[in-house]
């Protein structure tokens, strides 16, 4: 039995963004807990598809001694202030150096945080740990899927596990998958290499899809490397590739991975395998994005004939990208085509939804919903909305993403204009539209809507993709741009590509 620290910080960060992730938002609890420090987090993320429930289920198993540490997540915003950053490190200071001796530390980690006084969130945080515990003692860390994989982390950690799906519906797995590579290490005692590489473009987070080509069969191969070569005895442990999160203006943004194992030349050439299929695939990172007003009129046309919803995908004001989850440029679409019968889902606008709330069902609420940021200059949509239904906005998540999630969001309501024919789900805090139940909490069954907007750019795939007839990806204004084109980098390396064959960045100029 080894005594294995346990903790996580994660945070998702979009610099374009127009809100900045404070130590409140680490605090309280949306979808996932909130923060979680000393003996009360190994019960309090049980059951949750979070990496750090999976780990700590499995190390139970395994027989291991649990100290947990802290852990907190915020919702995507622009940079983590530098308070909330430091609040949480002097956490883990204080246990690192209270708690110990460790046999090894599990992180639950991003790999995407930018603060305020760190690029590289989570390379600063394993670099204080280091301070502390030194370089030999094994850190292994789970990453998510979008994480920008720095030269930083990866010489830091003994070694990193990154999700595998995208939709996310592997996240307590991957935790399992980390701390059992962790017990693996830790009783082999043998020499660990690693192999790390950057792929040079990047891909814009809709493509990057495990459910549809090119991803899907990269992911496959990423498995089958790993699977197959333990199976020949080749001494490859680990696999991870991270196709990286674009909305970070940042030197290390971008896709990467990293192969660990016993034997150098194995693992020298799986990393090689992997970044000739990924670069091979370069020209299907991309597909087609309509302006909201096509959208709707293609959705509407398509509907006369469908079975079951049209889903746009807003994808631009995703809020678990960064977006405001509060554009009404869809909105606003399917409103001017009298798209009756559609719904948009979520419209975060407390003001609204409590004003809803007290209208009371039944009712004719006359104001503007939506826009509450004004991102691009966005006004609210007056009209004539009649409450249709009202919820708390406490609810458990029952899709394969979502699954588990305990929501504790706020009042909710279903609000129908008059004049269109068109709702709107409102909540007062961001969560991507994910989970049917978020529909169902005020009243709505999704397969039943002929045309339904989800402010989501890929999470929702996982629970709508099944009932769904076909899904345009919509590109409306938002604070997560799909086109890293169109986003004004600074800080990003010499040498990448800000699409996939598209031109490179030298710099502050395109070459």
């Amino acid at each position: 039995m080894a005594r294995i620290a346990v903790g996580g910080f994660q945070h998702e960060t979009n610099t374009f963004a127009p809100q900045q992730a404070t130590w409140d938002d680490f605090v309280r609890a949306d979808a996932w807990p909130g923060l979680l420090h000393g003996p009360e987090m190994i019960a309090s993320v049980e059951g949750f598809n979070i990496p750090i429930a999976g780990a700590v289920k499995r190390l139970k198993e395994l027989g291991h001694e649990i100290v947990p540490l802290a852990w907190a997540s915020a919702p995507p915003a622009s940079y983590v202030t530098e308070d909330a950053y430091e609040r949480m490190w002097k956490l883990f200071d204080g246990d690192l150096r209270s708690q110990g001796p460790f046999d090894a530390i599990y992180l639950d980690l991003h790999g995407a945080m930018v603060a305020e006084n760190t690029e590289d969130g989570e390379g600063e945080l394993m670099r204080r740990i280091r301070g502390i515990v030194g370089n030999d003692l094994p850190i292994v860390a789970s990453l998510d899927y979008h994480a920008n994989l720095t030269p930083e982390m990866a010489k830091l950690a003994t070694a990193m596990v990154g999700y595998r799906t995208y939709p996310h519906i592997d996240m307590a797995v991957t935790g399992k998958r980390a701390v059992e590579l962790l017990d693996r290490l830790l009783k082999e005692k043998r020499p660990v290499y690693r192999a790390y590489r950057q792929l040079d473009f990047l891909i814009p987070l809709v493509w990057q899809c495990t459910f549809i080509e090119p991803a899907k069969s990269i992911f496959d191969l990423v498995g089958e490397l790993e699977a197959g070569e333990k199976s020949h005895n080749q001494g490859i442990v680990s696999v991870t590739h991270t196709p990286g999160f674009p909305p970070a203006d940042i030197a290390q943004c971008g896709p990467a991975l990293v192969v660990y194992g016993h034997d150098k030349e194995a693992v020298e050439a799986a990393a090689d395998k992997l970044v000739a299929t990924v670069k091979a695939q370069e020209k299907a990172f991309d597909g087609e994005l309509l302006d909201p007003d096509a959208a709707v009129l293609r959705a509407l046309e398509l509907a006369k004939k469908a079975k079951k919803p049209i889903v746009l995908a807003d994808v631009q004001d995703n809020p678990g990208a960064g977006g405001t989850s509060d554009t009404i440029g869809l909105l606003a679409a399917m409103m001017r085509h009298k798209a009756k019968g559609a719904v948009i889902g979520m419209i975060v606008d407390e003001g609204a939804a409590k004003a809803a709330a007290e209208t009371g069902e039944g009712n004719i609420m006359r104001r503007g919903i939506g826009a509450v940021v004004g991102y691009a200059g966005e006004k609210p949509v007056e009209a004539d909305w009649r409450v249709v239904k009202v919820g708390n906005g406490v609810f458990t998540g029952t899709g394969p993403f979502y699954g588990g999630a305990k929501f504790q969001i706020g009042p909710m309501a279903l609000v129908t204009d008059e004049a269109s024919g068109v709702s709107a789900v409102l909540a007062c805090r961001r969560v991507q539209a994910a989970d049917q139940e978020m529909f169902r909490h005020v009243g709505v069954e999704p397969i039943e809507v002929p045309i339904l907007g989800l402010k989501s750019t890929v999470h929702f795939r996982a629970d709508f993709q099944p009932i769904a007839e076909t899904i345009l990806v919509v590109q409306s204004p938002g604070a997560h741009i799909t086109d890293p084109m169109e986003m004004p980098y600074k800080h990003l390396r010499k040498g990448i590509r800000l699409k996939p064959m598209g031109p490179v960045w030298d710099g502050g100029k395109l070459a």
